[in-house]
């Protein structure tokens, strides 16, 4: 490792409309705190940043959809995710959030120290604008047809059908889904940071200087810059956010892309001012070592973007390693929020209470590092019942047994070693190196697998020597195993200190000792002749098939949910005979004119041509047609229901529509453009 004066290590800060499930566990959190924790261990000046990213548009559909406001969405989320990483032993020096007044002062001087020196580039545009809601729209409040697969239900910014990223300006149809009203093209005025201008030094900076970086990482910036930059704008038009802190920007906020990792640095300056400490070092000083864990998702904002920014304001240390993770799967299916199909933390310790080591070291051992992995039940429970409880825990259990059984609880003497003790302890002495290498390389599975050695080594060695039966014959020589046995015990409580603390927390109970540092891993004299260790307890319990299927059951309710949702069917009516079907006049239509019915929501008065004569239809379709944009449009019409009134108009007929399972409204058209008039049989 070179040498460092001191770390940074940031953690991406988790989006605070829902809770936190063990994909993002095993993609960001887990390794970042790994990593610090070892850093620690080897007594690092370290600070640990974590915080909730409060911002953007999601936040405020999240709260208009539930009818609160964007403060309550954020407060209950940032609670949850808090709490959850506290309770998972996720080491945070500061865990802090984006709606700060810290932040928010922040991130306004880092955009004005920019805009002083003409870092940005002003430039005018043409986006929507509702202008019933009188406000411009953000991508994710614009729907419409994708261009690329049809489908009338993408976003502005995806299409969430076919995959496929968009501009609002690509959809056809557009409307706002604030107000249902086609959208308006307006000018409005944004500023942009020059990322083509940072090209050179980029493709230097990362592609020549960093090719230590993960192949993933590096791969994904190499595809970035090769693609070329071009100018992103670094505000938005929205209320929710950090308001651009200059003159003419009113309704105008930081985008949220360009705020969240400046929380990075106004959480650092919250923490240090809570410890009457300098921040400024921790950021500034070239002898300091960033770290940004995240997910791969993410590594254009913190390998591109946010460099970008730094270099800009010239006061910043740029990231050293940015080890960016793949995505976790959950049973080979993607992991869903909106599916429910997750493993949430906080539900997590309620059907496995005090087993957060057992999730932290599965979701280690399966770390999406380099590739896409997935989590499953049965993994997790053979994890659990082969590894923790059969190797690891059964090696500590038998160690201090057999050191009350014999010794009181006293640590006997070392004795003459023979050449299978040599030939562990050498072993032992070993693990420390091997252990390092990993963890500096940010190769974390192979550091647990090391870390796991030691466990099957100790194990062994208690299985080989069985001192249980040499007892009867030479004690002295029980003596010496059952010294060696506690020896390898302490170290585990180093070694695994990083990946499983909760666990190691309560080796230190059992063997009555406290917190060795990282250097001392290997040593074969941690716990002197004489010592008095507890009584024991077991570290982990076996997890049964039952619990195993209560998962299972969940996940599969969950989808059934899901589908019944997606698929909802209104049930058949009563039967009818042929000769009623024949009754029904259906034909095609041609709506002439259309007209909001006054002091309605879902009423339009429509003049349809049936090619037998014009009639007046009153329709329901208010809420999901704008009524200058269905004039022409061909539809089709039950031409001999009675008249009836509707709001004191006359409707002579129906026009028939599909409904989804949204309640959304779409017309019966014909496959081939058919003279009004055509009869549908």
């Amino acid at each position: 490792m070179s040498d460092f004066k001191r770390y940074t290590v940031t953690s991406a800060l988790p989006y605070a409309n829902g809770p936190v499930h063990i994909g993002h566990l095993a993609g960001v959190y887990i390794p970042a705190d790994i990593y610090v924790r070892y850093l620690r261990g080897k007594g690092k000046d370290v600070v640990f940043i974590g915080g909730s990213d409060e911002h953007g548009v999601p936040i405020t559909i999240k709260a208009r959809n539930e009818g609160i406001t964007p403060q309550d969405v954020v407060d209950k989320y940032h609670g949850i995710i808090k709490k959850s990483f506290g309770e998972f032993g996720i080491s945070f020096d500061v865990y802090s959030r984006t709606t700060s007044e810290t932040h928010h002062k922040t991130a306004s001087e880092f955009f004005k120290k920019l805009h002083a020196e003409g870092k940005f580039i002003e430039k005018t545009s043409e986006q929507y604008y509702d202008e019933e809601a009188k406000q411009f729209l953000a991508d994710r409040y614009i729907m419409g047809t994708c261009p690329h697969c049809n489908n009338e239900e993408a976003y502005g910014d995806q299409c969430e059908k076919c995959g496929t990223s968009l501009s609002p300006l690509d959809l056809i149809n557009p409307k706002s889904t604030l107000s249902g009203s086609k959208p308006v093209k307006k000018e409005t005025k944004h500023w942009y940071l020059p990322l083509d201008k940072d090209e050179e030094f980029l493709k230097q900076w990362i592609l020549e200087d960093h090719k230590e970086w993960k192949p993933n990482v590096y791969g994904q910036c190499k595809s970035w810059l090769d693609s070329g930059l071009h100018p992103r704008a670094v505000s938005r038009d929205l209320s929710w956010g950090v308001p651009v802190p200059v003159e003419g920007a009113d309704g105008k906020v930081l985008y949220v892309w360009f705020d969240a990792p400046i929380g990075y640095i106004s959480n650092t300056i919250e923490w240090a001012a809570a410890k009457g400490k300098d921040w400024k070092p921790y950021w500034q000083d070239k002898e300091s070592k960033l770290v940004h864990f995240i997910g791969k998702d993410n590594i254009v904002f913190h390998c591109i973007i946010f460099p970008s920014m730094l270099k800009a304001h010239g006061d910043y240390i740029l990231p050293d390693n940015v080890p960016g993770n793949e995505f976790l799967n959950l049973e080979n299916d993607k992991i869903s929020t909106s599916k429910n199909w997750a493993v949430w933390l906080h539900e997590y310790l309620v059907d496995f209470p005090e087993k957060q080591d057992v999730l932290r070291y599965v979701l280690a051992a399966n770390m999406p590092e380099s590739k896409d992995n997935d989590f499953t039940w049965k993994d997790f429970q053979a994890r659990n019942n082969n590894e923790l409880v059969a190797i690891f825990g059964n090696f500590v259990n038998r160690s201090a047994v057999l050191t009350q059984k014999y010794y009181d609880g006293k640590v006997p003497a070392l004795g003459e070693l023979s050449n299978y003790d040599k030939e562990t302890i050498t072993e032992l002495e070993s693990i420390k190196g091997k252990i390092e290498k990993s963890l500096e390389t940010f190769r974390f599975r192979e550091a647990l697998k090391e870390a796991m050695a030691l466990a099957r080594l100790g194990n062994k060695y208690l299985a080989d020597t069985e001192p249980w039966k040499v007892v009867k014959i030479d004690t002295v020589r029980v003596e010496t195993i059952m010294n060696i046995s506690l020896q390898i015990t302490a170290n585990l409580s180093i070694a695994f200190e990083p990946f499983l603390p909760f666990t190691t927390e309560k080796i230190r109970t059992i063997l009555n000792i406290d917190k060795f540092n990282w250097e001392q891993l290997g040593a074969t004299d941690l716990l002197p002749a004489g010592h008095v260790v507890a009584k024991p307890f077991l570290l982990f319990d076996k997890i049964e098939d039952a619990e195993i299927e209560a998962q299972m059951n969940k996940l599969l309710e969950s989808k059934k949910l899901n589908e019944a949702k997606n698929s909802v069917a209104t049930p058949a009516k009563a039967e009818m005979t042929f000769d009623d079907f024949t009754k029904l006049d259906i034909r095609t239509g041609t709506i002439l004119e259309a007209e909001k019915v006054p002091k309605t929501k879902k009423l339009l008065k429509l003049l349809v041509d049936t090619g037998i004569d014009k009639r007046t239809v009153v329709s329901g379709i208010a809420e999901s047609y704008k009524a200058e944009d269905i004039i022409g449009k061909k539809v089709s019409i039950l031409l001999n229901l009675a008249p009836r009134k509707i709001k004191g108009i006359e409707s002579q007929g129906m026009i028939l529509m599909a409904e989804n399972h949204n309640g959304e409204l779409g017309f019966i058209s014909n496959e081939k453009d058919f003279n009004s008039g055509s009869v549908i049989s």
